[in-house]
């Protein structure tokens, strides 16, 4: 009996994101890609841990996402870090691009998966934490897994 593949299989996280960042608000989108990109990115051969996305001219690029060269790929392979064009509503495009006008945020990419076989990047605006912030998420973290060790009754 064949395995069957989870409904949005995540092809890579951004787990950096979430130390240095307070995610505000979140958006689905979809990037432009070539066809070998595409393949690269079904193999699990995309980092997006140093990316960070600009609005200019009323587009979203995405900077420094990192997809490897597909081994089968030949003359149709591209550069890995070449800038790419994210797929947004321009209602959503405007309202990002106000949001980060008044407050003074930035936007980052949070994971890339799959959805019905499209490549779909999902990115934050986000404000920065300081480093107070950074203590405070660790002391939580710490008294609910002390939470957890002490309800199994270990040490």
């Amino acid at each position: 009996m064949p395995r069957k593949e989870p409904d949005n299989p995540v092809l890579a996280t951004n787990r950096k994101a979430f130390h240095d960042y307070t995610v505000v608000e979140g958006y689905e989108t979809g990037i432009k890609l070539a066809g070998t990109e595409v393949k690269s990115c079904r193999a699990r051969a995309v980092n997006i841990s140093e990316a960070f996305i600009r609005i200019e001219r009323n587009e979203v690029w995405i900077y420094n996402m990192h997809i490897a060269t597909y081994e089968q790929g030949n003359q149709f392979n591209r550069e890995t870090t070449r800038l790419r064009k994210l797929l947004l509503n321009h209602r959503e495009i405007l309202k990002i691009a106000n949001y980060l006008k008044t407050k003074g945020g930035t936007v980052i990419p949070l994971k890339v998966y799959l959805k019905h076989g499209l490549v779909k990047l999902e990115i934050a605006v986000c404000q920065g934490k300081t480093h107070g912030d950074k203590r405070e998420d660790l002391r939580r973290r710490d008294d609910h897994m002390e939470a957890l060790r002490a309800q199994r009754g270990e040490k």
